[in-house]
Parts: structure tokens; C-alpha cells; sequence
């Protein structure tokens, strides 16, 4: 059978014939797809919009601080007190070489507010080291982070985070170089760090963080060589899991507290919240292939159920048209092609469909002209899906067409 313009009229006037028939058989098929390309752009968006939340976090770290003792150990008591120093710092990077990065900080929140000429702002300060950046990576708007020299130098200078920004320097640009006062002192900004607020959090929200070096940290407010928590990051090779026990037992033993006390020696181990996530979506993603591939296949199953009912009705026309020299595959072609088409047509209109609803979801999630998270579709998928859809067409219309070759002319004519 050729496929030119008449073909195509005899095909198109063949689905339109009973057009409400016709547009109920596509809708299953429509709905199929759009509720596939639907599912599969949201669970992409949601896992990068929950992924968004642990982002600048190494994937590979670990956040250790000091709790109170839950056991009894070595003739103390359980409930006793106790605080990370940076010794603690040295033991590890001795003792566990299996880390990579291992540094600490200094926190004080709910203290002290950041001032600037007539305006104020709580604030959370935290002395901290360069090497956190590899830990929580920064999103620097304006300047730099503290690097070596600040630390060594004991500088008064500071990162603030992005609500502290909106409310000492609103629409003022650049921050950087001029100096804001926390309790009785002043620090120069060097930096403004854009950072969402994450999940996983270092005392507080990172937009209400002032950074300072953590050696005027702990000179300024009487923190010696204390640290609030000690950051780690492991090697290539190995994964935190595998390592806690040994780490927490490195800090036990240097003061004196039962290695096996998990409350006193706190570990949070953001690989496993990342793990987590993939898990979680592994299991989403399967769910929405699979609800969204049995909608298809009823769909399809309703277009062959269709075309079934479509040959009987037309059971004289296809033994005139045998009659008159149509030969099977003409006849076979022909059933098809109509399944193609109705399943076709029917699929892209489910692939735009979703493409219109996900970009309105995309703009619902933009916030001031910033993508929190693509929730689109790919072009792979959407194609992909549309060669999947147009091979179970040609499937739905086979047996269909079978039957209308088994169609004798004789019998079709007696048919009424």
C-alpha cells in the first residue's frame, strides 16, 4: 500500500467515522502518556528540589559533636558533660587515615545580632576554618571566603549569609568592605554567601549565619580550643559507614567516655541521607514507569479492542476491496496504519499536554526569576516514549489486522 495523500484521506476517514468512538479509544491512549511523562518530570523535580536541600554538603561527610554521656565509663558517671577540642582534630587525622577532610568549628547562636549604621539582625556566628568549604561549599554572591591568612592573622572579617545581606544591605549592591558590629566588636565583610537554607544544618540556618576565622572565634569569645563540631569528609575508595566506629572511638577515648556511647559522641552522616534519597527515588521511579506503563497498555488495549470491533463493522467492505484485487497485505497494512495513526496522534498530544502542565509547574517553583528545580521532561524521554508508543500501535492493530486478512470475499459478501 502506498502512502501518499489518498491513502491518508481513506485512512482519516476511516477514524473519523464515528469520531466520538474514535476520541474516547485516544483519550486512554492520551492519558496513559501523560500520566507517565507527568510522574517521571515531577519525580525528577522533587528528587532535585529534595537533593536542592542538601546541596553545597559533601556527599561523603560526616558531622560529629558532644552530647551528654548516656553510660557509666572508667569510674565516671553517666550525664556528664563534655566538649570536642582541637586535639581532637589531630587524634583523627592520625589514627583514622582513611579521612580525607577533618576540621572543626566554633558556633554561638541566639547571642549576638549583627548591626549595620541604623539596622539589626539576629544572626548565629560561627568561627570557622577554609578548609569547611569542603565540607559546605559556599554560593558566593559577592567577595570571597576566609582563607589561610584570616585564620593565621586572627583578622576581623566575616561571610554573612544571605538574610543577614537582605537586612543590613538592602538593594546597597557589594557589602564587601564595610563593617558590620557583632557584640562588642567590628568585622569587616569580605563575602556574602547565597546559600539556601539546607536540611542538614550547622547549628542553624545558613542564611542567618555570620562566618568569622575560628581563631578570633575562640580568642574574641573565650571558646580556647574548644569546638562545637568537627567536620569529615572521607577518602575516594572508602564510604563513612564503614568508618563511624572507629571514629567515634578516637574521640571517646580522648576523654574518657565508653566508645560504644553513640548519644555522647553524636555522629550525623549526611552520606546516608544522600544514599537515602537515591533509594527513595529508585523505588518512586520504578512506581511511575509502572503505573504509567499499564495505563498505556490499557489504552492500547482499548485502541485493539477497538479496531476488533471496527473490522466487523466493515466486513463487506473488506471483501469488495479483496474482491477487486486487494491482496492481504494491502488489507493488513491498511489496519494497521489506522492503529498507528489513532495511537500516535493520540500520544503526542499526551507528550504536549505534559510538557504545558509540567513548564507551569516549573514557573510555580521558580522564585525571584531563580529554577529551584527542573521538573521538565527530556527530549530522550519524550522520544523514546513515542517510539515505544508507535511499536504497541503497530502491535494493538496486528491482530485486528489478522483477522481482516482471514476474511474470505465470498463470506464478506453475504455479510450484512
Amino acid at each position: 500500500m502506498k502512502f501518499d495523500i489518498d491513502s491518508f484521506k481513506e485512512l482519516l476517514d476511516t477514524l473519523t467515522r464515528n469520531r466520538a468512538r474514535t476520541l474516547l479509544t485516544g483519550f486512554g491512549v492520551f492519558w496513559g502518556i501523560f500520566m507517565l511523562l507527568f510522574l517521571a518530570g515531577g519525580g525528577d523535580g522533587l528528587k532535585a528540589l529534595l537533593g536542592g536541600q542538601l546541596s553545597g554538603f559533601a556527599s561523603n561527610s560526616a558531622i560529629a559533636f558532644a552530647n551528654y554521656t548516656s553510660k557509666a565509663y572508667k569510674g565516671f558517671n553517666k550525664g556528664r558533660s563534655w566538649s570536642m577540642v582541637t586535639s581532637d582534630l589531630e587524634r583523627l587525622e592520625k589514627l583514622v587515615p582513611e579521612l580525607d577532610v577533618v576540621t572543626g568549628q566554633c558556633q554561638s547562636w541566639g547571642e549576638s545580632a549583627a548591626v549595620y549604621e541604623d539596622r539589626k539582625c539576629d544572626a548565629g556566628l560561627c568561627g570557622t576554618a577554609p578548609e569547611f568549604i569542603e565540607i559546605e561549599t559556599p554560593t558566593l554572591r559577592y567577595g570571597r571566603y576566609i582563607n589561610e591568612m584570616d585564620v593565621e592573622q586572627n583578622r576581623k572579617v566575616c561571610v554573612i549569609g544571605r538574610e543577614v545581606y537582605n537586612t543590613l544591605f538592602p538593594g546597597l549592591g557589594d557589602p564587601c568592605g564595610k563593617r558590620i558590629k557583632i557584640g562588642p566588636a567590628f568585622y569587616t565583610v569580605i563575602g556574602v554567601d547565597w546559600a539556601e537554607n539546607s536540611v542538614v544544618q550547622m547549628g542553624g540556618p545558613s542564611s542567618q549565619k555570620v562566618c568569622i576565622p575560628i581563631t578570633t572565634m575562640q580568642a574574641m569569645y573565650n571558646f580556647g580550643d574548644e569546638l562545637s563540631v568537627i567536620a569529615m569528609t572521607v577518602h575516594e575508595g572508602y564510604t563513612m559507614s564503614e568508618i563511624l566506629p572507629k571514629i567515634r572511638k578516637t574521640l571517646a577515648d580522648n576523654h574518657m567516655i565508653d566508645p560504644t556511647d553513640e548519644q555522647a559522641v553524636m555522629i550525623i552522616n549526611t552520606e546516608s541521607f544522600f544514599l537515602l534519597i537515591d533509594n527513595l527515588f529508585k523505588g518512586v521511579n520504578f512506581l511511575i514507569w509502572l503505573i504509567g506503563i499499564g495505563t498505556i497498555l490499557a489504552g492500547v488495549i482499548g485502541v485493539s479492542n477497538i479496531m476488533m470491533v471496527t473490522v466487523r463493522e466493515r466486513t463487506s467492505e473488506i471483501g469488495i476491496r479483496r474482491a477487486i484485487g486487494a491482496t492481504p497485505k494491502m488489507i493488513l497494512t491498511q489496519i494497521i496504519s489506522e492503529s498507528i495513526i489513532l495511537t500516535a496522534v493520540a500520544g503526542m498530544l499526551g507528550i504536549l499536554f505534559s510538557v504545558l502542565v509540567l513548564q507551569g509547574v516549573e514557573l510555580a517553583a521558580t522564585t525571584d526569576g531563580v529554577l529551584k528545580a527542573p521538573f521538565q521532561i527530556g527530549f530522550w524521554t519524550a522520544l523514546v516514549t513515542l517510539v515505544m508508543l508507535i511499536g504497541l500501535g503497530a502491535v494493538a492493530g496486528l491482530p485486528p489486522a489478522l483477522r481482516a486478512m482471514a476474511i474470505k470475499p465470498v463470506d464478506a459478501m453475504r455479510d450484512e
